[in-house]
């Protein structure tokens, strides 16, 4: 189990702008906030955004990098990800491999791609659906 996750943000107000909405969304609850970062909980589990230092922000983020590459979040459904979408969008946030969209990860695979500000990619998954088929023998329903 994940205790918590701390990004180190080169804006702080614009990450609290783009995170608390997409996180509130999900169910997380603001946690704890001081001068230089913020937190957002579910059940036992917190994500912390705290600002970085001027002097450590010469080098940009990228995902291809050594490190974090992306966030993945459950989502309760197909809704919430069409719902979810359709904010972005409003919101004029770039919508990744949107040519694939919303299988970009593969064709039983139904999500959403975006980056926030500092351009981490984040990625919100529907669950996977049962998939019913006919019984081989006496016990066997579900794949």
């Amino acid at each position: 189990m994940l205790h918590h996750l701390e990004i180190y943000v080169s804006n702080l107000n614009k990450t609290i702008e783009f995170w608390s909405w997409f996180l509130s969304e999900l169910g997380y609850k603001p946690y704890q906030k001081w001068e230089s970062g913020i937190s957002w909980k579910y059940e036992e589990t917190y994500i912390v955004f705290v600002q970085a230092k001027e002097r450590f922000m010469d080098v940009p983020y990228h995902r291809s990098r050594v490190g974090l590459n992306h966030l993945a979040f459950h989502a309760q459904s197909k809704e919430q990800v069409n719902r979810i979408t359709e904010q972005l969008k409003e919101k004029g946030m770039k919508i990744l491999y949107e040519d694939k969209h919303p299988f970009a990860g593969g064709d039983s695979h139904y999500a959403v791609y975006f980056e926030d500000p500092d351009r981490i990619k984040v990625e919100l998954v529907a669950p996977e659906e049962a998939v019913c088929i006919e019984p081989q023998k006496e016990g066997d329903r579900f794949q």
